[in-house]
This record gives C-alpha cells, structure tokens and sequence, in this order.
C-alpha cells in the first residue's frame, strides 16, 4: 500500500510544481493593462473627424470609434495627422497602428501593402461651386483636390480623364481656391459641405449632388511589408479580423443615431470674424466716417515719427507706435461694435439711441486723443502760440467746477471750492490755463473712489517784479501713486492702472502736456502723492494785473445772413447742410474753392453774409479762392465773413488762413455749437 501511495504524492508534487510555474504568468497577464492601438485621425473634416475644444477627436467617427472600442475589447488613443499628403514611412516610423477615413475600394482593397477594414461610415459625395458657374460633366473643368484625398485623385481621374487636378495642402485653401475662381469645383463629404456652408465666408458657394458616388470610410492597419521592423501583415490581419466583427456588429440604426447626435453637438459657431464679414457694409460706412479721424491720426503719427527720427530714438518711436496703435484701435473698435449693433436694433429706439449717445462719448475720446498728440507734437517742437489777454479768474474758476461738478457728484464725490483772489482779474491764456485746470480735475475725479473728496484751492501773491503769481492746487484723498510710477509721472505715455482707475481711458499724455504748457506761460506744475492717501498737484503760472473791457451792450440779432459752403467732401456737405438749415439758416453750396468764387461773383452784392471755406479742395484750394474773393472790385468782396473749416488744424495752417484774408478758423471735426457761436457773432455785427 505504501508504493501506490508514494507514487500519488509524487504525482500531486509535480503537478503542484507545474501550476505554481504556470499560475503567476496566468496571473499577470490578465492583470496587465491591454496597450492602446494608436489610431491617426484626420484633423480638418469637421463634423466627421476634426478635433474638439477639449484637443480630442471629435465628431461622428469618435462616437462611431468608441462603440467600435466597445465592442472589440481593444483600446484606442486617437492621435491627429498631419494636414496634406501622410506617407506610409510617416506612419511606421511613428508607430501607428490604425489610420481612419480611409476610403474603402476596390483599389485600396487589393493594394500592395494596405490592409483595410470594412467600412464604418457612408455618405454622399456632393460638388462644390460658385453659383455663376455653368456646370457641365463634359466641360474641361479645374477641380480643387486637397493633398490627403489622393484616393479622390485616382477616381476622377479615371471617370474624368479631361479634368484638370489642383492640389491643395487643406480643405480651407480648397473652398477658397473655388470661392476666388482659381478653381471650378471641388468634390466632398455632403455633411463636411452642410457645415462649411454655416460660415459667412463661404455661404454663396453652392452644392450640387449630381455625382454618383459615396464615400465610405474605413479603417487601414499599419505593417511592415518590405522587411523593416513593424506588425507583421499576420498581425495586421488579425487586428483587421477583429475590426470587422465588431464593424459586423453595429447596426445601421447605431450609426445613423451617432450621426444626428454629432450634427447637432457640433453645428458651426459664428466667430466676431464671421459677424464683421456678414455686415461688413454697414462697418465700411462707420469706417468711411472715422476715415477723416484717421487720416488726421495717420498725419500727427507721421508728425511724431519725424521728430523722433530726428532725435535717433527707435526706441521711442515704437513705444509710440504702440500705443498709438492700441489708443486708436480700441475705441474704433468699439465704434464698429456700435454700429453693428444699431443695424441689428433698428426697431429698437430706445436701443439705438443709447447706442448713438456711446458712439458720441467714443468720437469725442478719439477727438481729445488726437488733441493731445497735435499739442504735445507742437509743444516739443516749439510751435505752441501763447496768447496773453485780460481774463476774469472768477469765472474761469467757476466755468471749471460748474463743467466737473457733475461728474464728480455722479460718482459720489464731495467736491469743494476755496478761492482767495485779491486779483481776480489778470493777463494770461485763458484757454490753456483752463486746458490745465480741468485735466488736473478730472485726474482727481478718476482716481478718487465713490465717497472721496476733492478741493480745488486758489490763492494769489504778488511778486517783486509786480507780477500776481496764481497758484491752483487740486487735493484729492484718492488712491495716490506708488513711488515707482512718481518718477515717470510727466513721461509722455505713462500710466499707472490698477481696480480704482480701470475702465477709465487715457493716453497718459495729460500730465506731460499741463507741465509744459505751465512751464511755457513762466510757470510751473508740481505734485506729492502718497500710496493709499492721495495726491496733491499744484499748478502756478505769473500774470499781469489787469482790467476786464466794460462789456458791450447787447447788439439785437438781425436776419440770419445767407451762408456759402465750400466742401468737396459729399458726406460733410450733406451734414452741414442738414445742420445749418435746421437752424434757419439758407444755403448755397460749392464743391470747390473755384466753384464757390463763381458763385460769390454771379451773387448780388450783399447776398451772402457768411462763406464756410474748407482749404484742401479740387481745381482751387480754399487759400486762393478767399484771397481771390478779397482782391474782386465789388463792395461787399472785403466784408463778407470767411470762416475756415478744416482738418488742418496746427498753428501754421491758421496763421496762413487768416493771412488769405479769411476772418476765423473752425478746426474739424467741427463743433456745432463752437460755429453756431461764431455765426450768432456775425448776425450782431452785421
């Protein structure tokens, strides 16, 4: 009994022995994770096969793919292709096992090399053209083919022999190639047709789906056929075997439900692009309207450029450039967001009114902005004219806080006044020193939080000489400057931003232009700051005692004078004469300087009272024809006003105005109510 027994443990032993060789190696091979098939997808096939925001494949084919994953067992990790022609060398070399949308045919089918799957997806082919184009099969047509089709290539090719095949490195340079006539047609995907067809860009191309042919999408596994180190064709067979029982297993049902599920999770989005190029006619008025602030830009620019070349400066001149760029193009971009939006809100009065009142608050910032570069231009240059004449401080003062107290009560501001003048009447600019005054006010305002105070602060010395030194002081409890930012405060473009000041423009040439003008009229312009405490600026400048003029006794308005327009621009004619009629005043217009002098000589005498004269016009500037209408032997030839309105606005284009014989100068864009004033001064002088 002992040997049967024996040779039992010894039986029990080895198969003991056996399994504990076989087991661990059972163990770690259903335990370690299966590796992902590395699958290329094309990028540029949206809504099929194009990658999402998320950076992954996306479209019909990822959810199509992934029941695929399912139902084989095998796992995928979806890597993008390349755009243009992919070469088999490419897809070895970087290890790919898959590539999908492949076209599934006869050709690919027996092709030396490829192994393809059956197919997963079918859908019309449809052609693409301009609307004009006389389609015709039999015609020598050009056909746009991008580099990754070359399936498409072979096909018509062979059922189209007399077609002339254009490659294309995208499906983008395809749809433009057929768009701008550089080809006749293309041929696509009916569904990647449908979502181009979303974009403005490319909505007046039709499709026309006279082609019999579909395209059906498969799978191709990448092996190594010619000896390199690769999947052998065996292996390739068998990934293909498994792709094809699980394609075998999807049931049409399944892949039409993933299409409607992706067409509606992956519709076209229109871009701010998309929204330019659909009204992109309403934009090109507002952009014709700007066009005069621009080229006014485009001149002080230039003016700048000079200057700064002059001094060498490249560095200088860039930072200008740049900011220039950005100070212009951020409030005309708004100005076309505006007008997009009334066209969009015409219905809508109390919209576009508000609209309208934006738009208004941006042109005037684009007005101020080009103000300031003309005088920081002509103040760096030497070119700014002072002009010294008797003024009442006490009004100026009181114009000043009467114009800012508004703003400052809106934001919730307690704005004080405190003025001790024992001369309240002394010489100076009283234009510039107000320019002065009023930007220290509104920097006060800026940056001063809701519930701050500001004080403006006058007081007066006489000096040795005689001279009354003013000195205005603007105090605000604000959020002060950092010490950083004080040693460049007076620099030309400086800004400090931060949560009080955001939302508040600037071109950070206020301050250097106020210290120059002070230091211009003899006087001078300082400031202390403290981070978190505020900021003090005083600005003081000499004048002389004076006396006011005693003032005129009101001359009672006649009759509204008759006016003569010369402007060869057709938009600013048509404004000023709406404008100028809806004040009762009668108008002739001249679309020339030679043109309107016809018309004065042709007019009774004494029949215009007033001629609006725009210099840079056609055939005769407005130069000649004013010093043309003072030289003619007629009685009214040198008493008629001569008023100059143009975009021409620096010191010399005034001065030469005026010394054609011209009475006043109204720089565009025009003030309305600036003009109106002047014509009102002519009705009571006449």
């Amino acid at each position: 009994m002992r040997k049967p027994f024996g040779r039992f443990l010894l039986l029990l032993f080895s198969v003991a022995l056996l399994l504990s060789a076989l087991l661990p190696g059972l163990a770690q091979a259903e335990g370690e994770p299966r590796d992902k098939l590395k699958v290329g997808y094309v990028v540029d096939r949206a809504p099929v096969s194009f990658t999402g925001e998320n950076g992954e494949l996306a479209g019909i084919s990822r959810y199509i793919f992934d029941e695929v994953a399912a139902l084989s067992g095998l796992e995928f990790e979806y890597v993008p292709l390349p755009s243009g022609s992919v070469t088999y060398d490419y897809l070895l070399s970087e290890g790919f096992d898959l590539v999908t949308s492949v076209e599934f045919n006869e050709e690919n089918k027996h092709a030396n090399g490829i192994m393809i799957s059956n197919p997963y997806f079918s859908c019309r082919k449809v052609i693409v053209a301009r609307p004009s184009l006389k389609f015709d099969l039999n015609a020598d047509l050009t056909v746009a083919v991008s580099t990754g089709s070359q399936t498409l290539r072979k096909v018509l090719s062979s059922l189209y022999p007399h077609f002339t095949l254009e490659d294309y490195d995208s499906l983008t340079d395809c749809f433009d190639a057929v768009k701008y006539g550089r080809a006749d047609l293309m041929i696509q995907n009916q569904y990647v047709v449908e979502y181009w067809f979303s974009k403005p860009a490319y909505e007046d191309l039709q499709a026309i789906p006279v082609l019999d042919l579909d395209e059906q999408l498969c799978f191709s596994a990448v092996v190594s056929f010619d000896g390199r180190e690769g999947p052998t064709p065996e292996e390739g067979q068998a990934l293909i075997d498994t792709l094809d029982d699980a394609i075998a297993r999807l049931s049409s049902n399944q892949v039409d439900g993933y299409t409607i599920q992706a067409l509606m999770e992956n519709q076209y989005n229109l871009t701010l692009s998309d929204f330019f190029y659909r009204y992109r006619y309403p934009a090109y008025a507002l952009v014709a309207a700007a066009l005069v602030i621009l080229v006014m830009a485009v001149l002080l620019i230039r003016q700048r450029l000079r200057s700064m070349e002059a001094r060498a400066d490249a560095k200088v001149k860039g930072q200008f450039l740049s900011t220039m760029s950005h100070e212009i193009r951020t409030p005309l971009n708004g100005l076309i967001g505006l007008n997009y939006l009334m066209a969009q809100n015409l219905d809508d009065r109390e919209r576009v009114s508000g609209y309208l009142r934006q738009s208004t608050v941006t042109a005037k910032y684009l007005l101020s902005l080009i103000s300031d570069v003309l005088d920081m231009s002509q103040l760096q240059e030497g070119q700014m004219t002072l002009v010294s004449t008797p003024m009442d401080l006490d009004l100026l003062i009181s114009a000043a806080s009467a114009v800012i107290r508004g703003a400052m009560t809106d934001k919730g501001l307690d704005f004080r006044v405190e003025a001790q003048l024992p001369f309240p009447c002394v010489t100076g600019d009283e234009g510039r020193i107000q320019q002065v005054l009023m930007n220290l006010l509104d920097n006060a305002r800026k940056f001063t939080p809701a519930g701050g105070h500001v004080l403006l602060k006058v007081e007066q010395r006489q000096a040795d000489n005689g001279d009354v030194i003013t000195r205005m002081e603007v105090v605000d409890d604000g959020r002060g400057m950092s010490q950083e930012f004080q040693k460049q405060v007076f620099h030309t473009f400086a800004q400090e931003l931060d949560t009080v000041s955001k939302g508040n423009q600037g071109t950070g040439l206020g301050l250097p232009i106020c210290r120059s003008l002070a230091e211009a009229m003899g006087g001078s312009l300082s400031f202390s700051s403290q981070r978190g405490k505020g900021s003090s600026f005083v600005f003081s400048f000499p004048g002389k005692p004076a006396q006011l003029p005693a003032a005129e006794p009101a001359v009672p308005a006649g009759d509204k004078p008759r006016i003569l327009v010369a402007e060869d621009n057709d938009l600013n004619r048509e404004i000023m004469q709406e404008l100028l009629e809806g004040e009762g005043y009668e108008l002739e217009l001249a679309e020339n300087g030679r043109e309107a002098l016809e018309l004065f000589q042709r007019s009774p005498v004494g029949y215009f009272g007033v001629i609006l004269m725009d210099l840079l016009m056609p055939e005769m500037d407005g130069y000649q024809a004013a010093a043309a209408i003072r030289g003619l032997n007629r009685a009214d030839a040198g008493t008629v006003r001569i008023i100059a309105c143009t975009a021409n606005a620096f010191s010399e284009d005034r001065s030469r105005a005026l010394g054609c014989g011209m009475d006043d100068f109204i720089p565009k864009p025009i003030n309305i109510q600036d003009l109106l004033q002047k014509l009102t001064k002519g009705d009571q002088n006449a």
